[in-house]
């Protein structure tokens, strides 16, 4: 094999100019978007909104938001306000015209912003088309949002935590007018309150009060548990949390007589607030549901416990 072997000289030369070069790719790269420019379809724009229920009352915040057809469609068809962010001051003034076009400018505006830097907590809904690994950079701001905060995002999900919902649709011109047809994939999650932890609260039943402790396991939307009741510990048997809303069931022996339970209510921080039916052979009806986080009641030695945990 023929090997050029390069004086010192020539060495030098090489070095000094590729790491001249090298800067002026890095600055350039710097001064650019970490997402490339691909607007989405206006039939996923459309999917997209009526996925996440947008209306009058919501506020909309899209992340790398291109030619700001997603706010202007939201602002426009939906009657919702919000605004786009985006690195690229061409995308932002093609979007201020395309809201001046469409009469919405006073309800959609655009920021040249780093979507990092966004100050995401007005937001009731959260649309997004970037890349995998700026989803998983966003999605511990993300989690932080109010609970019950819309996110929908096309083509890319977030790992391991799965979307609530998700759809898939063919569209004419996937990456643009005149492009190729394509698949494009929907997913949206609502993010839910955090619940780990002990959870305590009496009911009245057969004319006795009961007390009751359910400890409860997260991970983002998926929760499971048990719930400590006369004495026993009884693995949740259905646990659902959707948002700020939350719903449990299970049957346990209260009084002596098997009663099934089905709660449900709201999270608000360290209180749940909701109802409880109660069928059994003695027992049929249905009662106020007040549950406050707190610490762990002591069980005896050898009784079910559950370690908390949240990711």
């Amino acid at each position: 094999m023929f090997r050029f072997k390069p004086s010192n000289r020539c060495r030098c030369d090489a070095v000094l100019g590729a790491a001249l070069v090298f800067g002026a790719v890095a600055a350039a790269h710097a001064a650019e978007p970490s997402v490339p420019y691909v607007p989405t379809p206006q039939e996923v724009v459309e999917r997209m909104l009526e996925i996440a229920k947008v209306g009058p009352q919501d506020y909309l915040i899209d992340l790398g938001s291109g030619d700001g057809r997603i706010v202007v469609t939201a602002a426009k068809k939906y009657g919702a306000r919000g605004f786009g962010v985006d690195l690229n001051p061409v995308r932002i003034k093609e979007s201020v015209e395309n809201a001046a076009k469409a009469g919405v400018s006073d309800r959609a505006t655009f920021l040249q912003r780093n979507l990092f830097e966004t100050d995401l907590s007005s937001a009731t809904v959260i649309t997004m088309y970037l890349l995998p690994r700026v989803n998983l950079e966003l999605r511990p701001k993300l989690f932080e949002l109010k609970p019950g905060t819309r996110i929908v995002s096309h083509d890319f999900s977030m790992d391991d935590w799965k979307p609530d919902e998700s759809a898939s649709l063919e569209v004419r011109d996937k990456y643009g007018t005149g492009s190729a047809a394509g698949t494009s994939s929907i997913y949206f999650w609502i993010v839910p309150a955090r619940v780990t932890g002990p959870w305590q609260w009496q009911l009245t039943v057969g004319g006795k009060p009961q007390a009751y402790e359910m400890v409860l396991e997260q991970k983002y939307q998926m929760i499971s548990g048990t719930v400590r009741v006369g004495g026993h510990s009884i693995k949740l048997q259905e646990a659902k949390l959707r948002g700020d809303q939350i719903s449990v069931s299970f049957s346990a022996e209260v009084n002596g007589s098997q009663l099934k339970h089905e709660f449900s209510g709201r999270v608000a921080g360290n209180t749940i607030e909701g109802a409880v039916k109660l069928s059994g052979s003695r027992t049929q009806g249905q009662h106020e549901w007040n549950a406050t986080r707190g610490a762990k009641t002591s069980w005896p030695a050898g009784g079910a416990r559950l370690a908390a945990s949240i990711h």
